[in-house]
């Protein structure tokens, strides 16, 4: 039961991500929003992380190109996704992210030489047809659904690499890439400006004006590293499929819900049958990858199980 309900809060908590990101409004640059995000996310892994483990944080020494690798991925595929978030509605862009498990298809393919099944190439096929029907370059949309195209790409990429290297890390290691990828993301302070972060916002409906900066602690530590943290606590617990489940299906259509509640945003005919069908293909194609291979990665939160089972 814990596990359940620590898996609904980590669903709830990934799909507030466009949430914060649009209260944030224009109040910060997203740049340095993302700068916050990585940061705010890092210093809650630094103090949850030894809470729950009872081991204080140890660098990696021996791994640290790895880690920084990893951590330059991480700010990567979060600043491109919270960018989209900017662009399109919040529906948009999680389905457009979900294509995450078609370009890991394709890395594991050509870097890894993991042979390609003809069930895999039919999933594929459907997922094309599902973006063919969802339209990324119709309307004024298409720039903010390429880059939330791109961010599945990048996700794929870490994972991709992640098995390439096997991660036989502690899994302490999240945090020290989460702090290396706000490292690598705080030049913004510098060239885009630390936003206007005593600006208070006045909000109607709640009949109370909040600072902008709330939301952006609320991306990093709610969003961003509670959502980590949760994830690298219940892959220890089940499979990878069930996961991938939540994070591929219900995530998505969370966060769609919250941005019709919140904003109003409606999303198309075209993105609902289209979206559909794509995110029910990734995650058929991420079960049928995950054969016989239960211990690779699916997240960069994965590592300590991996390295609990020999991997």
């Amino acid at each position: 039961m814990r596990i359940v309900l620590l898996l609904a809060l980590i669903t709830v908590s990934e799909a507030t991500i466009g949430v914060f990101v649009k209260l944030t409004g224009d109040g910060i640059p997203i740049q340095t929003l993302n700068f916050y995000a990585l940061s705010f996310a890092a210093a809650f892994l630094a103090l949850a992380i030894p809470h729950a483990t009872g081991r204080p944080l140890r660098f990696p020494r021996g791994n640290v190109k790895d880690t920084v690798i990893i951590g330059a991925l991480i700010a990567a595929q979060i600043s491109a996704f919270n960018y989209a978030m900017t662009l399109v509605p919040i529906a948009n862009a999680v389905v457009f992210w979900s294509v995450a498990p078609f370009f890991v298809f394709i890395f594991s393919a050509v870097f890894l030489g993991e042979p390609a099944k003809k069930s895999y190439l039919l999933i594929f096929g459907l997922a094309l047809v599902g973006i063919v029907l969802a339209k990324p370059l119709a309307g004024g949309d298409w720039l903010g659904n390429l880059v939330a195209l791109s961010t599945g790409a990048i996700y794929a990429a870490m994972v991709t690499y992640m098995r390439h290297e096997g991660r036989e890390e502690a899994g302490n290691d999240i945090f020290w890439s989460m702090a290396a990828g706000a490292i690598l993301l705080s030049p913004a302070l510098v060239l885009a400006g630390l936003g206007e972060v005593g600006k208070l916002v006045a909000y109607p409906a709640l009949g109370v004006s909040l600072p902008v900066m709330l939301w952006a602690v609320c991306l990093g530590v709610v969003s961003t590293g509670f959502a980590y943290f949760g994830i690298s606590l219940v892959l220890k617990k089940i499979s990878a499929n069930i996961y991938s489940l939540v994070d591929i299906i219900v995530s998505p259509i969370v966060a769609a819900t919250l941005g019709y509640l919140v904003f109003g945003e409606v999303p198309t005919q075209g993105m609902i049958f289209g979206g559909g069908l794509l995110l029910l293909s990734g995650f058929w194609l991420t079960r049928e990858m995950s054969r016989g291979k239960e211990t690779a990665a699916v997240h960069p939160c994965q590592c300590e199980q991996m390295n609990a089972l020999g991997a």
